[in-house]
């Protein structure tokens, strides 16, 4: 069973309500662990509802439409994206369905079409 964050928050040493409890480095990764296993679980389960793969510098993201543009302005190259109804890859995140998201980067971007299952 998770743990609910704000008691993670105070497992981790952050101050809650003043009051902080330590947690040991070994209890910080296998808590880490576990959210990166749920994460994953929640990934292979909403795949299928997705057209794109969206990988950024930052951010893992699926997506049913996608815009991309290079945008130069002053001799600096960047990314623009529009993703629509999309699904953020971010274990700090409570909600990561998400219906529009613009994202700005600097370094390269892979989108990806998925094979559609007929």
């Amino acid at each position: 069973m998770a743990e609910h964050p704000s008691r993670a928050r105070r497992l981790a040493g952050f101050q809650a309500a003043g009051e902080g409890i330590p947690m040991s480095a070994e209890d910080l990764e296998r808590y880490e662990t576990e959210i990166e296993l749920q994460l994953y679980r929640e990934y292979r389960d909403v795949l299928p509802m997705f057209a794109y793969v969206v990988e950024t510098e930052r951010r893992f993201y699926l997506a049913n439409d996608v815009k991309l543009d290079v945008k130069n302005e002053n001799g600096r190259v960047f990314f623009e994206l529009q993703l629509h109804d999309a699904w953020v890859w971010d274990m700090y995140r409570h909600t990561r369905f998400v219906s529009d998201v613009r994202v700005v980067t600097f370094k390269d971007v892979n989108v990806e079409e998925l094979p559609r299952n007929e």
